[in-house]
């Protein structure tokens, strides 16, 4: 397999490194996370003049039409800085819109939010629940929707201007477009284990007009199918970012850290645990990148990106956790940007369903094939 990135991908991975090197600062991300936001708006409009919040989107509606493995590059980097913006959510939300949504919805959700005004979130998760079989319900009002139930921990809901979201339908499954300040829609902020805030959303009869219907019906279950494989496969990459960042850490604080008249680097055990953590680490990466490609060739890619969850969630828990232990005391201390990397790895790795229900997505896949 060549994971080598063309010359435009590779552009666009230094675009994307610079800005959010520059501006993703640990003394910025400590001013960010005592806002009541949590959302670092300067960030977002830089994304937005560099094009990159519609980097993978088609250019008739404004995108740069470089396809998933853009967004990829740019989750990625997203992840390496902890970066205190909804990237993922909010380019799988329009990347929703742009793939099942007429050319009007394109206009109302995707071109603002490709110019930075507008941020667009997906509600997928129930408490207790499986984001591929919703109990949130959708039934037919008018010539219209009306929508019941509540989906948890929705990313970026506070700041969200348009929210996709999945629903039971009589006939199959639904993605709605929902205005969370429109009547009905009752938003309670949740703060994650990463100190981002998502909410929980409550739908008491939130009516929706035929423009905010995406899909419904028999297609609709492909339809969620294909929105939480690209919200996964994204949200791995986010998480490899965050490992490489972490063991680079790790190996230059090793690096200059001394014991008895030694960098610690040194020192056997260090150097095998650094090692693992670097090997869990390239697995990570490259599962994901696995998923993603596939996905960006509209090929199969449910095992592929079970596997990719699976160690975004097992391999990088040890990652952070070799991580912290090589730093000593130095790796819980809030004053230096370690523990953004555990943080957020703990988060994203539960996002969506842990390793468990990778495994038994895996496993289901397997037992399907014939012998």
């Amino acid at each position: 397999m060549d994971f080598s990135f063309t010359e435009e991908q590779e552009a666009v991975r230094e675009l994307a490194a610079r800005i959010f090197t520059d501006l993703a600062t640990h003394e910025r991300l400590k001013e960010v996370e005592a806002s009541d936001e949590r959302f670092d708006r300067k960030l977002w409009g830089e994304l937005a003049s560099a094009g990159l919040l519609g980097i993978g989107l088609p250019e008739a509606i404004g995108g740069a039409g470089l396809g998933f493995v853009a967004v990829g590059i740019v989750a990625e980097e997203a992840g390496r800085t902890a970066a205190a913006v909804p990237y993922v959510p909010a380019a799988v939300g329009a990347g929703a819109v742009a793939e099942f949504g007429d050319a009007a919805q394109c206009r109302r959700w995707v071109e603002p939010m490709v110019a930075g005004d507008v941020v667009l979130s997906a509600a997928l998760v129930e408490q207790g629940g499986d984001p591929a079989d919703p109990t949130t319900t959708a039934t037919r009002h008018g010539d219209g929707w009306r929508l019941d139930g509540t989906k948890a921990f929705v990313p970026a809901a506070m700041v969200a201007h348009g929210i996709v979201v999945s629903a039971r339908t009589d006939d199959g499954v639904g993605l709605f477009v929902v205005d969370p300040t429109a009547p009905g829609v009752t938003r309670r902020p949740q703060e994650a284990t990463s100190r981002q805030i998502e909410a929980e959303l409550e739908l008491s009869g939130v009516v929706v007009g035929p423009d905010d219907v995406l899909v419904t019906g028999p297609g609709g279950a492909d339809a969620l199918r294909w929105l939480l494989e690209h919200a996964e496969a994204a949200l791995c990459l986010c998480v490899a970012g965050a490992c490489d960042a972490a063991v680079k850490l790790t190996a230059q604080y090793t690096s200059q850290r001394e014991q008895f008249g030694k960098p610690i680097a040194t020192f056997q055990a260090v150097g095998q645990r650094a090692a693992d953590a670097y090997i869990d680490a390239e697995a990570v990466r490259l599962t994901a990148w696995q998923a993603v490609w596939r996905l960006s060739e509209r090929l199969p890619a449910t095992s592929e990106v079970a596997v990719a969850k699976y160690w975004a969630d097992e391999g990088a828990q040890r990652v952070v956790h070799a991580a912290q232990h090589l730093h000593g005391g130095m790796g819980v201390d809030r004053d230096y940007p370690l523990h953004r990397y555990y943080l957020l790895v703990k988060h994203l790795a539960l996002t969506l369903g842990g390793a468990t229900t990778s495994l038994l997505r895996l496993g289901a896949v397997l037992a399907d094939e014939p012998a």
